[in-house]
């Protein structure tokens, strides 16, 4: 396993959640990874946000109006750099691009 010492995934976790915090009803949160180790924290983050009935048990008793409500709703599927731009910029070619947009469900109503 990786180690980074400087504390890097954590401050992604950190930031994602004030981000999330900040981002007004409709407005939308973009996210470039370019490690397989932050993308997975993106990746997870706004999954668990736009789904969160996923941590419940199965079977658990409750009417549709008690789920929790997403505070995300994902926009579109990742996208990578196109051939042409990995040909014109290397670098570019372990981008991955994550976009959500923010609902109108306050933050503290929110179950998770």
């Amino acid at each position: 396993m990786l180690f980074r010492s400087n504390q890097e995934l954590q401050e992604l976790s950190l930031a994602l959640s004030q981000a999330l915090a900040l981002l007004k009803p409709g407005g939308r949160l973009a996210v470039i990874s370019f490690h397989s180790l932050e993308d997975r924290i993106v990746k997870n983050f706004l999954r668990d946000q736009a789904e969160p009935a996923s941590h419940l048990p199965k079977g658990l008793p409750l009417r549709a109006d008690q789920l929790p409500q997403p505070t995300l709703v994902l926009v579109g599927k990742a996208v990578r750099a196109s051939r042409e731009e990995v040909a014109a910029n290397p670098r570019s070619r372990s981008a991955i691009m994550r976009v959500a947009e923010r609902t109108a469900v306050p933050l503290s109503r929110r179950v998770a």
